[in-house]
Formats: C-alpha cells, sequence, structure tokens
C-alpha cells in the first residue's frame, strides 16, 4: 500500500548553497548556526535523538564539510538521507515548495526593492480606492512584528492597513482582527492579489493580529496566504489525476494556489500541525500524499533571529517524531525537507540561501547515502516513483539513483 507523507521544516536549511554568494548569504547556515548557538549557551547542546536517527546532522555536514557543534560523533543513519541544492532563482516559500514538487521557477519573481517607500504610487493608490480605505501605513520593507508594534495603535486609530514586504516576492497586509475585521482584510488581500499581476509577485499575505497596544499585539493563526498558482503541474496535480488524494496541512493549500489540492487541514502552531499530519495519515488510502508545513520555525523563530527559540522547537518536533514513525504503515514513506533557510545568527530577517536535507524513512528501505543532489525537484520525482506515477518533468528519483 503506496502512501507518501511529506514534512517541509519551513526554513530549516543546512549551510553551503553553491551559490549563497550571489544573494549575499554566503556562511548562512540555519541549523549550523542554532547547534552553535545552544552549545555556547547554558542550555547545552541541541539535542535531536530522532532526527539524528533520520540523519539530519549527517546531511549538514554533507552540505557544509564541517560538523555541527555537539555533532562531531553521530550513530549511523537509520534512514536515506542526503541535501539538495535550489536550481529555481530566489529564496522564496513558493519556489522553494514547487520545486520539490517537480516544477522549478525558472524565471525569478517580482521583487519590490526599495527599503523605503517600496510600492509603487499608481498600485497603492488603486488598492485605496477598490478596498474602500482611507490610506496605507508603512510602505516598507520590515518585520512582521517590528511593524505591527510600532504602527499597530495608529492602524487602530486611523483605520488604515498597513502594507509592507521584505527581500522575498510578497506583499503583506497587517490588520487588527477586531478593529479592522478579519473578512475586511481577507477581501483586501484578494484585492491586492488582482492588483498585483503585472508585478509577477508570488504572493499577498494577510497578517492579522490582535491585542490592545504595541506591549500586547500579536499575530494570530488565520494568516491566510494568497500565491500565484505553479506555472505548470506539480506532483500534487499528479497524485489526483491518477486517482490519490492531497491532503494538505497547514499553508500547503495556500502556498499551491490550492492547485492539486484534494482537502484542506488548517492548524495553528506545531502541535496542532503535528495532529492534524496524523489524523490526515489515519484517513489516506492507497496512492495519497499528505504533506504538512511546520512554518513556525520560519515565522516565529528563523525570521525574529531567535536561534535557542529555534531550538526548542526542533527539539519538540523531534520529541513528537516516534508517533508519526509509530504511525506509519507497510509501503509508506516520509520524507523530511525544507525550502530554503532563515538563519537566526543573520542580519536582518529575511530568508537565505542554503541547501537544505533530503531525509527519507519508511518500512522496507534500507538506510543509505543520497548524497548532493543538484534540484529540489528529485524530491518530487521520488515521490512519484513511490507512488506508483509516471515521472515528472523535472528531477531525479533519488530512491533509484
Amino acid at each position: 500500500m503506496a502512501r507518501a507523507i511529506w514534512l517541509v521544516l519551513d526554513s530549516l536549511g543546512i549551510g553551503g548553497a553553491t551559490d549563497a554568494a550571489d544573494y549575499g548569504d554566503a556562511g548562512a547556515d540555519t541549523f549550523g548556526h542554532i547547534a552553535d548557538a545552544c552549545a555556547q549557551h547554558a542550555r547545552g547542546r541541541l539535542r535531536i535523538p530522532n532526527l539524528t536517527r533520520l540523519g539530519l546532522p549527517q546531511a549538514h555536514g554533507l552540505a557544509t564539510g564541517r560538523a555541527a557543534a555537539g555533532f562531531e560523533e553521530m550513530p549511523a543513519a537509520q534512514a536515506l538521507w542526503g541535501c539538495m541544492d535550489e536550481r529555481a532563482c530566489g529564496k522564496d516559500t513558493p519556489s522553494g515548495h514547487w520545486e520539490s514538487a517537480g516544477v522549478t521557477l525558472h524565471e525569478p519573481f517580482g521583487l519590490f526593492a526599495a527599503v523605503e517607500n517600496s510600492f509603487p504610487d499608481a498600485l497603492l493608490a488603486a488598492l485605496v480606492e477598490q478596498a474602500g480605505l482611507p490610506g496605507v501605513l508603512g510602505n516598507c520593507h520590515a518585520s512582521g512584528t517590528e511593524i505591527i508594534a510600532r504602527l499597530g495603535i495608529e492602524h487602530i486609530a486611523s483605520g488604515k492597513p498597513i502594507v509592507y514586504t521584505s527581500a522575498d516576492s510578497v506583499l503583506q497586509l497587517a490588520a487588527h482582527e477586531e478593529a479592522f475585521g478579519l473578512e475586511r482584510l481577507y477581501e483586501v488581500c484578494r484585492i491586492a492579489r488582482v492588483l498585483l499581476a503585472p508585478y509577477n509577485i508570488g504572493r499577498v499575505i494577510a497578517r492579522p493580529f490582535v491585542g490592545e497596544g504595541s506591549d500586547d499585539f500579536r499575530r494570530t493563526g488565520n494568516r491566510h496566504d494568497y500565491a500565484l498558482p505553479p506555472p505548470r503541474p506539480t506532483l500534487l496535480d499528479a497524485v489526483c489525476a491518477h486517482g490519490g488524494r492531497v491532503h494538505a496541512v497547514g499553508k500547503i493549500s495556500d502556498i499551491f494556489a490550492a492547485q492539486g489540492v484534494s482537502r484542506t487541514l488548517l492548524a495553528s502552531g506545531h502541535d496542532a500541525l503535528f495532529d492534524a499530519t496524523l489524523a490526515a495519515m489515519e484517513q489516506a488510502g492507497e496512492g495519497d500524499l499528505v504533506a504538512t508545513n511546520f512554518v513556525d520555525f520560519d515565522s516565529v523563530y528563523g525570521h525574529r533571529r531567535d536561534a535557542l527559540g529555534y531550538a526548542a522547537a526542533l527539539e519538540h518536533f523531534d520529541a513528537r517524531l516516534p508517533q508519526l514513525l509509530a504511525a506509519l504503515r507497510p509501503g509508506d514513506l516520509l520524507v523530511l525537507s525544507a525550502d530554503h533557510g532563515c538563519d537566526p545568527s543573520w542580519a536582518g530577517s529575511d530568508h537565505t540561501r542554503e541547501r537544505v536535507p533530503l531525509l527519507a524513512f519508511g518500512p522496507g528501505f534500507a538506510p543509505r547515502a543520497l548524497g548532493r543532489r543538484d534540484s529540489f525537484a528529485d524530491l518530487g520525482q521520488g515521490l512519484a516513483t513511490h507512488l506508483g506515477l509516471p515521472p515528472l518533468a523535472e528531477g531525479h528519483c533519488f530512491l533509484t539513483s
């Protein structure tokens, strides 16, 4: 009974991207620098025994040529393990996921590069007019939590949503769930998605928040991404075309613009995402794919440059892994990967261009090294082979080569 479970540890780069210097990220190493921070802190080394057995530190060593602090001596991995370079231009969430599902973005998304006054006047004027807004605040590159703390009170008083961007291809709109209204925020984002068509921007993200003041404003789990659809059919489409179902957990459906998604299981926070994944596995049948994105690694810890928080989240994820491993059935294949890096030791708050892990485990699969793969698409090709699908247009199957 062939089924596939794909877990994306969002932003868990393992350093060493071949072209990192082209992005200003030479030396970035999300996993390695988290391990270094732990070893230098009173808390002690990073403790991830289950991910170690699956080959995560080994993949990091392959990617960087060095052992992460605390992992100088490791047992032999009990899974298939390796690392992957991204061929797509950029270091965005959609491009990383799409390439992993067999569609490489050969032309980069558009960007709003100016740090201040980031968005064109004509775009903002059209958004204000069509959404019936009194105006907007922000219009700059910013960290989401910082800009909410800085402009949240003015936003509530004025009714103007906060618009901001980053080095990624994104327009983000933040608004207070109660003062502005959640459904109204979503509608403004839908209008923005249409207006952005000439700019080739990958995502519009609704960033709702609650709280009474700058000291207690906090973003909620009602985030919603409005992404461009992949330019060609992905692994998800192939699964559905051949009679399987795709169970999309968390923001997977948003990332693929619901293309090739059979059912969506929304959840907020890693425990809830883990529970939803286990529930999806209970319901998944022959030929199905369960895909989950664990977003908090990126949004809560990577972008906020919180290395020790990231470490604690990894350790908690690791502690829950045995539940998922115990739920695997004969014929199942579990794959863990990432979509980009977000090094918490790096300057700024943007993603970092890094290699990512490729870890695969399932009953009946013999452990072995997979080497350095030159495309994330090898992951999708491997899952397609496992599920008995025709070959995807890109990638080399990691199960056979």
